[in-house]
């Protein structure tokens, strides 16, 4: 990750637009909870208004973080399929023979499943690497291989 806007992959991509319009759907209804009035009321209210209020807070730097980084992925372009970068999808092939599709993403919640974050063992390794190459990396277990068969 190099500092540039990165692409991101069409699933991870509709998971970030899925949780931004829930988070502005949250957000709408948690701030038409706040008050409007000049009336102080006890300190219970007021405590439960600063709670929202934070909510709101909270919710607002999260939309925000998720609309830069959709904006960010526009300006980068699609995912790479010539060499493995963050937003790639890619099937590598491990030394016991299986296969797995995973997607490169820059946080592990991106996508839940197929993910591999571009700073994992795994996703550091296959970074810039093409189809063919086989990558090393450490493992709780320890060291383990794989090779790149396809990068879509």
């Amino acid at each position: 990750m190099n500092g540039e806007p990165e692409p991101i992959s069409p699933e991870a991509r509709r998971a970030l637009a899925q949780e931004l319009g829930d988070l502005q759907a949250e957000r709408e209804s948690v701030a038409e909870t706040l008050q409007v009035t000049d009336s102080a009321g006890d300190r219970a209210d007021q405590a439960d208004e600063l709670q929202r209020a934070s909510e709101v807070a909270r919710l607002d730097a999260r939309i925000a973080e998720i609309t830069t980084r959709l904006h960010q992925a526009d300006l980068a372009g699609r995912p790479r399929t010539d060499a493995v970068g963050v937003g790639s999808t890619v099937t590598v092939r491990f030394a016991d023979g299986t296969t797995e599709t995973v997607q490169i993403g820059e946080v592990a919640n991106e996508l839940e499943q197929t993910s591999v974050t571009a700073d994992s063992p795994l996703g550091r390794a296959l970074l810039g690497r093409r189809p063919g190459e086989t990558v090393h990396y450490d493992t709780p277990e320890g060291s383990a291989s794989a090779t790149v068969d396809s990068i879509t």
